[in-house]
């Protein structure tokens, strides 16, 4: 059974954030036509894909799918759309053939570790490990 709700704040969404059914068909890798009958109510989405919106949406799944959002996201302030597209590139770990999901800005980075020098990487890898203790 199709879910109005769920169809109606896809649609919601998507426009907020500025994105075409393209980009959010390469985010969870598949067609701009697949994504599209989620928000015409032809199919609903996979839990694995309902998760990944919801995570890039900054969304609890209950909300996503069953809270009105177009007036609960007008009337409370805490509540803000981000300005900027975090748009996940897909990759592969090789060693597992795990899918991984890079932002730009990782993506960025990993290009520029793989230029350095094998002892700057060493030097690189040595302040993410000092920092990432931190947390």
């Amino acid at each position: 059974m199709p879910n109005i709700q769920l169809a109606r704040n896809l649609k919601y969404l998507r426009l907020a954030y500025g994105l075409t059914q393209d980009d959010l068909g390469a985010f969870l890798n598949i067609s701009r036509q697949a994504y599209s009958n989620y928000e015409n109510l032809k199919r609903s989405p996979d839990l694995d894909s309902l998760i990944r919106l919801a995570s890039l949406y900054h969304l609890s799944l209950d909300d996503l799918v069953s809270r009105e959002l177009s007036s609960f996201m007008e009337s409370d302030h805490s509540v803000q759309i981000q300005e900027d597209k975090n748009f996940f590139r897909l990759g592969v770990d090789r060693a597992t053939e795990n899918r991984i999901y890079l932002t730009k800005e990782e993506t960025e980075f990993i290009s520029k570790f793989r230029t350095l020098a094998p002892e700057d990487r060493q030097i690189a890898l040595g302040f993410i490990d000092s920092r990432s203790k931190k947390v």
